[in-house]
């Protein structure tokens, strides 16, 4: 499903024009100012407002202020604007406050604005089975499933996706974010407590080219963001984490999640217990807000506006007790598929795969992978068979071929022997 996102209506920032406007105080702008002339030894008025994504007026002030200070001082005009350098003094202060954190890119947001931005911005589906159809429609997915997976996202509540191994769960859970329409602001970082947070990366954020002049620079327009965490899930992942070397600090998993999906895959097979993630999560889940902390024992609360997905092959209660289960409100089980169904993934992979079969194919294929006791068809059995045949193939250096010789010769390498 391929739409353009949008900015959502409901957040539109102002460019900020003075530094009541900003949100930030005139010291913390000052410091990114000394740092960022310390870094690119000389500037100008244009290139400190383009780099530190901040209004000229405020930029103009700050130099005003910096200069009546000395603590810069003017070498020239490049064309209508200053050619400035730090004086000896403005280097002092600028490495002084270059040891406390090194932070020199795009001014940060309030805390304040980052909670508005997020709410403002909460996703808000509207879909029916046929437009979810057709955002899982390179799937086969069945009606009964669409008509557990719809309701779920339309009330953007943490979903519980379990059942046996190799049956889409993870497929379906990556797919969920098709529905959403539009576009998220995030911002680049946000301020706290004179603190800098660097939240918008460029690895989970994808960016959208688009520029509007009456909208504040700070902000970076996203699709919505679509987090996949595994077995390398450790507690710290899900804190502030401080760069000792910079001072930055860096957002946690879940707030760079934030206006998005976070998938927590093969739930139960984390470094992380089970317990300790629940336990962290209960008040998230229940509330939408969370609570970090700096380095130094400053705690607040962020928004926690994001749809949670478990992905288990696991028995939940297993993994969880009541009070946490039932904060989950949303929990659809992935059967085995049956017969019809794997026989139209296998004719889709097959097609796909461009490889030719012969008529019985499917059959066989079915009764190999229900031999020496197995007894449920799962999803990803067709691709995997494929994708050893086609690994004979090039071993032998022919084409890859679906009769029953090379299909048995794949299962005997898929299957583990009981």
């Amino acid at each position: 499903m391929s739409t353009i996102p949008a900015i959502h209506p409901a957040f539109s920032p102002a460019i900020p024009e003075t530094i009541a406007d900003l949100g930030i105080s005139q010291s913390l702008v000052t410091d990114l100012v000394l740092r960022r002339l310390l870094l690119e030894g000389f500037s100008t008025l244009q290139s400190l407002s383009k780099t530190l994504r901040l209004s000229l007026p405020i930029i103009e002030a700050t130099f005003r202020q910096l200069r009546q200070q000395q603590l810069l001082e003017v070498k020239g005009m490049l064309g209508n604007d200053y050619h400035f350098v730090l004086t000896t003094a403005g280097r002092t202060l600028a490495a002084e406050r270059f040891t406390i954190t090194q932070y020199a890119g795009a001014a940060p947001v309030s805390l304040a604005e980052y909670h508005a931005a997020t709410k403002a911005q909460s996703a808000k589906v509207q879909i029916d089975r046929r437009a979810l159809r057709k955002a899982f429609s390179d799937l086969v997915v069945t009606d009964r499933l669409l008509d557990q997976l719809g309701p779920a996202l339309i009330s953007q509540n943490s979903i519980f996706v379990y059942g046996p191994t190799g049956n889409g769960k993870t497929s379906l859970a990556e797919r969920m974010l098709r529905v959403y329409q539009d576009g998220i602001l995030i911002p680049y970082a946000v301020e706290v407590d004179g603190q800098v947070i660097s939240l918008y990366d460029p690895v989970v954020h994808q960016r959208i080219e688009f520029e509007d002049p009456e909208i504040d620079p700070r902000w970076v327009l996203c699709r919505r963001p679509c987090i996949v965490v595994g077995g390398e899930l450790i507690p710290s992942m899900l804190e502030l984490r401080l760069d000792e070397a910079s001072g930055i600090y860096a957002a946690p998993m879940q707030m760079k999640a934030n206006n998005g999906i976070f998938i927590i895959d093969d739930f139960g097979r984390q470094l992380m217990s089970p317990r300790d993630l629940l336990n962290r999560w209960i008040v998230p889940l229940d509330r939408r807000v969370d609570y970090l902390s700096l380095r130094y024992g400053v705690k607040f609360q962020i928004p926690f506006e994001l749809m949670v997905v478990f992905s288990t092959n696991l028995d939940p209660a297993d993994l969880a007790d009541e009070a946490f289960l039932r904060r989950i409100h949303n929990k659809i089980f992935v059967e085995a598929v049956d017969a019809a169904v794997f026989d139209q993934i296998f004719h889709r992979v097959v097609a796909a795969r461009n490889i030719p079969a012969e008529p019985e194919s499917a059959e066989h294929l079915r009764a190999l992978c229900l031999r020496d006791g197995r007894v449920e068809l799962r999803a990803c059995y067709p691709n995997d068979i494929c994708q050893i045949l086609a690994s004979i193939g090039r071993y032998e250096g022919r084409p890859v071929t679906m009769n029953r010789m090379d299909m048995e010769r794949a299962a005997a390498l898929y299957f583990a022997k009981s």
